[in-house]
């Protein structure tokens, strides 16, 4: 979920590492030194707007190839940040390393799966007018694979770093804590668009099934992490200003899940049918109201903190992308909803949020921009200090 950046530690002076062949590992392509796992988040907080107007009930089919854009743009913006990284990993491995050891980095690889899958099912809803079903089948399948493989293993090793070598304090938990966790559940909710073009039986019973199992995963996971995160907010207060917006990544599992379960549920009939299929398809609306009465609450706790931070001074971070792909979950969510239960109410509210969507994106896409073309991105100052305690 999805996301967000945190801002990355700068190199201890004196602790470049060792040279490799006469020259020191920060000396070449030094301006991939500082880029971290957190850059994925643009490409998350894109893909998931051309996959949301997608979903808008009743889909209009005038803005489709303007989702289409937006689908191409997050794919470019996919395959520049694997390349840049790809490079970062190759030249600067010791700085690599660094960042799964700093317990306020790591967290961050959980977003590098959700990128693959959430380009992966823009490509299926939208890409495919471009590249054709075929190709496009192709692309959101090993996208899947990828995502899913790779959202496993950061949700098992994020939390082993965080036992055995982090051991972070009460007072540090984050909801950047959770982003590792709800990768499966964005594997849940993306895995439910393959069902169709496996063979009838047990391929498609297999994948659904097997996509509930991510959802439960992550669900429990984040119903274990999400108690630590509230208790910090009220025992310690505020989150620093410039991770305030990180408190909307918290809408990730909630609104993730809640379009899961709606997937799941729509198709469930072709790969298990009765009795289970309707009883997948209650399970939907039972778990989803609820879940999202739950994040609309949240939406509004977060965004009366962050007003408050604006008003402190807060200013433009790579956080800030937080405001996007949780958003965005939130809108499929309750566009399943208005699907499953007939109710406008819901098209209503995935309207909204869409409209909040797409403020989101284009601030963060502008702040992001200019910070690239001023020079201030891809480094990032050091972590912030806690802010001032101060009354109201």
């Amino acid at each position: 979920m999805a996301v967000l950046a945190h801002p990355v530690r700068p190199d201890r002076p004196g602790r470049s590492g060792p040279s490799v062949g006469g020259i020191r590992p920060g000396a070449r392509r030094p301006a991939l030194r500082p880029l971290g796992p957190q850059w994925y988040a643009p490409v998350m907080g894109t893909a998931i707007v051309a996959t949301a107007g997608a979903a808008l009930p009743p889909t209009p089919p005038g803005p489709r190839p303007l989702w289409v854009a937006v689908w191409a743009l997050s794919a470019v913006a996919l395959a520049a940040v694997l390349g840049a990284r790809a490079g970062h990993w190759l030249h600067h491995r010791d700085q690599a390393r660094a960042h799964l050891l700093d317990p306020a980095v790591a967290p961050f690889y959980g977003c590098p799966p959700m990128a693959l899958l959430a380009v992966g099912a823009a490509t299926l809803a939208v890409g495919r007018d471009v590249l054709g079903e075929g190709a496009a089948l192709a692309v959101a399948a090993v996208l899947f694979g990828a995502g899913t493989l790779l959202a496993l293993v950061v949700a098992v090793g994020i939390p082993y770093l965080m036992v055995v070598r982090h051991r972070p304090a009460l007072r540090d938990a984050s909801p950047v804590w959770l982003l590792p966790l709800v990768a499966p559940m964005v594997s849940a909710a993306v895995g439910p668009s393959l069902v169709p073009y496996l063979p009838a039986g047990q391929g498609r019973a297999a994948l659904l099934y097997g996509c509930y199992a991510l959802f439960g995963l992550s669900l429990l996971a984040t119903l274990t992490m999400l108690p630590l995160v509230l208790a910090r907010l009220v025992s310690h207060g505020p989150p620093p200003l410039a991770l305030t917006p990180a408190l909307f990544l918290v809408l990730g599992p909630l609104g993730q899940s809640t379009t899961a379960v709606g997937r799941l549920a729509d198709m469930a009939p072709s790969a298990v049918g009765a009795p289970y299929a309707g009883a997948l398809s209650a399970f939907a609306v039972v778990y989803g109201v609820p879940v999202t009465g739950f994040a609309l609450l949240w939406l509004a706790l977060a965004a009366a903190l962050v007003v408050r931070a604006v008003r402190r001074g807060m200013r433009f971070t790579m956080t800030w992308w937080a405001f996007t792909f949780p958003v965005g979950t939130c809108v499929t969510g309750a566009a399943g909803l208005a699907a499953h239960t007939g109710l406008t109410a819901f098209a209503w509210l995935a309207a909204a949020l869409f409209a909040v969507l797409v403020t989101a994106w284009a601030v963060a896409a502008w702040g992001t921009v200019r910070g690239l073309l001023g020079g201030s991105l891809p480094g990032a100052p050091g972590t912030p200090a806690p802010e001032p305690v101060r009354a109201g």
